[in-house]
């Protein structure tokens, strides 16, 4: 590869990482607020809507998508280290808030301390257990991908797409509403209908981003010149 092109795909490795660090910290910091999406009726899973789900949700399946893309072009090790890199960010943007929120708020400020606490106060439990989720929804995702990504010798892109999506936003969505509930942050009575509820929801999200990866991996083999199954090796 030429050099002009090696400085170019490590600007593109730079932007996703970017997108992915971004997507995973907001994702962190709105979930508090809780919408309902309502595409099939008045459905109910134990009690729960069907769909009934944390605006956090929204970004968070960009960083899955982002991964599979760094992992098919940039390979699994370049896939790692975003993660690593999104693990560290969020607990940085932990620690700004936490020191954020303990500093005494003017008389004229916009935003008081009670305000400020009460969206932000528990930001400290929810970015824990969505970290030890991402922690292991992540690396899961990346390592099934990669299983059927050598299984497969490249070929059938959308079967390690889904199947790594699939059983990684499983274990996130199981993960995280487990030791929300566990820190009294969410009802227990909930629990099973966010369980069920967030995973469909990221089910069909996955479904429909496979497009997307697909034209995304098109563009940079074309762009680059590789072949089915070569990844561009950064660190060379």
């Amino acid at each position: 590869m030429l050099h002009k092109d090696k400085l170019i795909a490590r600007r593109i490795y730079l932007y996703l990482g970017a997108l992915f660090i971004t997507s995973l910290v907001v994702s962190n910091l709105i979930f508090q607020k809780f919408f309902y999406w309502q595409p099939f009726g008045d459905v109910r899973i134990f009690g729960a809507p069907l769909f009934e789900i944390s605006v956090g949700i929204l970004p968070y399946p960009v960083t899955f998508l982002i991964t599979d893309l760094i992992s098919e072009i940039f390979g699994k090790k370049k896939a790692n280290q975003i993660v690593v890199a999104g693990i560290f960010a969020s607990f940085f943007s932990l620690l700004i808030v936490y020191t954020a929120n303990g500093v005494p708020a003017t008389v004229w400020s916009p935003v008081n301390n009670e305000l400020f606490t009460s969206v932000f106060g528990n930001t400290i439990i929810a970015v824990f257990a969505s970290m030890m989720a991402y922690l292991l929804a992540q690396f899961v995702d990346i390592q099934i991908y990669h299983f059927w990504k050598n299984l497969t010798k490249g070929k059938y892109l959308w079967l390690r797409n889904n199947f790594s999506t699939f059983s990684s936003q499983l274990i996130d969505t199981f993960t995280v509403v487990l030791l929300l509930c566990s820190f009294g942050e969410i009802p227990w009575d909930r629990f099973t209908g966010l369980v069920i509820s967030g995973f469909i929801f990221k089910i069909i999200i996955a479904l429909l981003d496979t497009p997307f990866l697909y034209f995304f991996v098109y563009i940079m083999r074309k762009r680059f010149k590789l072949s089915l199954n070569q990844e561009i090796d950064l660190d060379a």
